[in-house]
């Protein structure tokens, strides 16, 4: 019977020195072959906006969006913990907001803990979401939801005052109470020396290799998602290809009527049919 990952195992692994994995999954199936496969963690990122529903970003994504795919995901996860993430405007507005949609993610959607992006200024409404009992993983340096503020998906802490801001941003989400922080789009230099400031681990993704542990998006590791391709992806699989060859020789045998032939298909005693149409 397989161990339930929880925030304790996060932190445990950092004390530990061992290396954490994560993916994302936003519907069953793939999220049980995820928590099979024996990752740490899945989130369920609102990036669904951009490769399960095609939106150009992360913003047009909604709690009803989130919940609906959490909901599924938390069906198949016996083994890894999964993390729900808190769309655009879910908790920007008020410290009420952030705990009643918090709550809403463990409540409706079974997640094991919420992940929300920003650093010092997010800090009242993270120790007020960790107060209500609900366990977060933080989210900085180049985080989605800003994208109009950074001018587009860039790499962020590249100059001295900016990756001061990461660092203190860090602990200032420590200090407030996270379990964890995901680092994504920063130089791996900087995310050692945020790595070594803070006791919770540190979740890379586009951080290089010094952080407590790494992330990806399935779709952008197996080649399922071709729109956008990110420096920090390795191919694991060209899955996209596969697939597409499948339904390329699903549509000729269809059409040259070579399937479904009887081994796909259902026979009936010959006697019965006589007897249907035993008057014509």
């Amino acid at each position: 019977m397989m161990t339930k990952n929880s925030v304790s195992t996060f932190i445990d692994a950092k004390h530990k020195n061992e290396k954490i994995t994560m993916l994302t999954a936003y519907d069953y199936s793939m999220a049980k072959l995820i928590d099979e496969s024996g990752v740490e963690g899945i989130l369920v990122g609102d990036s669904l906006g951009m490769v399960c529903l095609g939106y150009k970003d992360t913003l047009a994504v909604t709690m009803e969006d989130m919940i609906h795919h959490i909901k599924a995901v938390s069906r198949a996860a016996h083994s890894a913990l999964v993390v729900g993430d808190m769309p655009f405007m879910s908790y920007q507005t008020s410290v009420y907001d952030a705990v009643k949609n918090a709550g809403r993610i463990v409540q409706e959607g079974s997640a094991g803990a919420v992940k929300l992006e920003g650093g010092a200024s997010v800090y009242e409404k993270v120790k007020a979401i960790v107060n209500a009992q609900i366990p977060v993983m933080g989210h900085i340096g180049l985080t989605p939801q800003s994208v109009n503020m950074f001018g587009g998906f860039k790499v962020q802490g590249k100059d001295e005052i900016k990756a001061r801001n990461i660092v203190e941003d860090a602990k200032k989400l420590e200090d407030a109470g996270v379990f964890s922080i995901v680092l994504e789009g920063i130089p791996y230099k900087l995310a050692k020396i945020v790595t070594e400031s803070v006791s919770v681990p540190t979740i890379g993704i586009g951080a290089g290799k010094y952080c407590d542990g790494q992330i990806l998006v399935y779709q952008d590791m197996l080649g399922l998602f071709s729109d956008l391709k990110p420096k920090f992806v390795k191919s694991y699989g060209n899955a996209g290809e596969v697939v597409k060859k499948a339904f390329k020789d699903y549509i000729s045998e269809v059409k040259s009527g070579i399937f479904p032939d009887e081994k796909y298909s259902f026979k009936v005693d010959d006697r019965v049919l006589e007897k249907l149409y035993g008057g014509q």
